[in-house]
């Protein structure tokens, strides 16, 4: 420090910078277009006709408030180049717009906007006034509409055989997949027999069109649908089917009909107490119950008798029975394992106070079938039109029942006057 004396050591000082020699000044070069632009103007000069030197230098004098100054060529020549003209008021949309739009706001004077009335002045299109195909349009519809929907049949060729199924060309964009155990009625062992490539077969889709476009379908469930139909039509008419029994539990016996799982109580059996030995064995049927929705169907052995039995008479024909038993409103008649009943109404043309005054239980009676019930068993008897005269058979009863079947006939013209009537 200064102030305590003590002496400080001596440092080497800095060596001084040598003279640095003068810098020269940085030349900036300039190019002179000045040749160029004089050229340029004087071309212009030689291609512009007589007159225009004037006429530019009448424009270029005009009255100003900034001080006069002298134009030079250059100026000149750059407000030629870059003179607007008639782009100077025009917007971009004026710009952008249609050819003929903008050559028509070209001839037209400046601020006058005439889209506004061509707007106005063109008719707006509507849709008939485009071509439009009715048909055509239908039919791309028609092309593009998917193929397989739930429930429908469809018709396909085989095209290709897998171990868990087949696939059949339906006609969509991707074939149908058939699982095996869909290709049919009962078990298929070999798919290759029971579907060669090219079989035409005829199938239900049972579900739609997945993300690939193919669909599933069925043979067994076509085949089930036509099974159901053709046992509605069977039971509709009442006839009696042939069944084999292939089992029995503590209910009855079980059976195959069309194909169909179909179930005999026994109570419905002939021979219901010893039902485990009918298995085998083949047996007439009709009707109790049949239901495609719960895929129920219940037959009736000791019904088919009953339906065997109708399919030998018909309306008209003359019956002998025995009275079984006696209700106020008739009598019931088995007429050997079906039964009929003859009406209070039908059994005489006169006036009848009882019904123990014409027949009692156990009598032997001789009548005319008038109608026929077979889905419901019941038939219609009728002794009034074997009468001469209305009351002959509370009178003459022995003598009436004797002459039925010569009677019979009068009485079956009687019946087909009377349906011709009604028909």
């Amino acid at each position: 420090m200064a102030g305590s004396g003590s002496p400080q050591p001596n440092r080497p000082k800095p060596p001084k910078p040598a003279a640095e020699a003068p810098r020269k000044p940085l030349q900036v070069m300039h190019i002179s277009r000045r040749g160029e632009q004089e050229q340029r103007l004087r071309e212009a000069a030689e291609a512009s006709p007589p007159g225009s030197e004037a006429t530019s230098g009448s424009s270029q004098s005009q009255p100003s408030s900034a001080p006069n100054r002298p134009v030079s060529a250059d100026a000149a020549s750059d407000e030629s180049r870059f003179d607007l003209g008639e782009l100077q008021n025009m917007t971009m949309a004026d710009l952008l717009g249609p050819a003929d739009q903008s050559r028509r706001s070209d001839l037209a004077p400046k601020g006058i906007d005439h889209r506004n009335e061509e707007r106005q002045s063109s008719p707006a299109r509507s849709v008939d006034d485009f071509d439009f195909d009715e048909d055509a349009f239908l039919a791309a519809l028609d092309e593009n509409q998917p193929i397989g929907t739930t429930g429908e049949v469809a018709t396909g060729k085989v095209i290709a055989l897998e171990s868990d199924g087949v696939y059949v060309d339906i006609g969509g964009k991707a074939p149908g997949f058939m699982p095996k155990n869909e290709c049919g009625l009962g078990v298929i062992t070999n798919l290759k027999e029971r579907f060669p490539k090219g079989l035409e077969v005829e199938v239900l889709v049972t579900r739609e069109q997945n993300a690939d476009g193919m669909v599933t379908i069925s043979c067994r469930a076509l085949e089930l649908r036509k099974s159901w139909s053709k046992v509605q039509q069977m039971e509709k008419e009442g006839k009696v089917a042939q069944v084999k029994v292939n089992g029995f539990n503590r209910g009855g016996v079980t059976c195959d009909l069309e194909g169909l799982r179909g179930f005999i109580p026994r109570s419905q059996l002939q021979d219901g107490e010893n039902h485990e030995a009918l298995v085998g064995k083949t047996l007439g049927v009709a009707f109790l119950e049949v239901n495609p929705e719960t895929r129920k169907l219940v037959l009736s052995e000791k019904r088919a008798a009953t339906a065997a039995r109708f399919s030998e008479l018909e309306v008209g024909q003359l019956v002998e029975g025995q009275v079984v038993a006696v209700k106020p409103y008739g009598f019931f008649i088995d007429l050997g394992g079906v039964s009929g009943l003859l009406h209070q109404s039908m059994i005489t043309g006169g006036s009848l106070r009882s019904l123990r005054e014409v027949f009692n239980q156990g009598d032997r009676v001789t009548a005319l079938i008038t109608e026929m019930d077979p889905g419901r068993g019941r038939i219609a008897l009728n002794t009034a039109l074997l009468e001469g005269q209305p009351g002959e058979l509370l009178i003459e009863k022995d003598k009436v029942m004797a002459e039925a079947t010569d009677r019979a006939n009068k009485a079956r013209n009687v019946l087909r006057q009377q349906e011709q009537s009604a028909g």
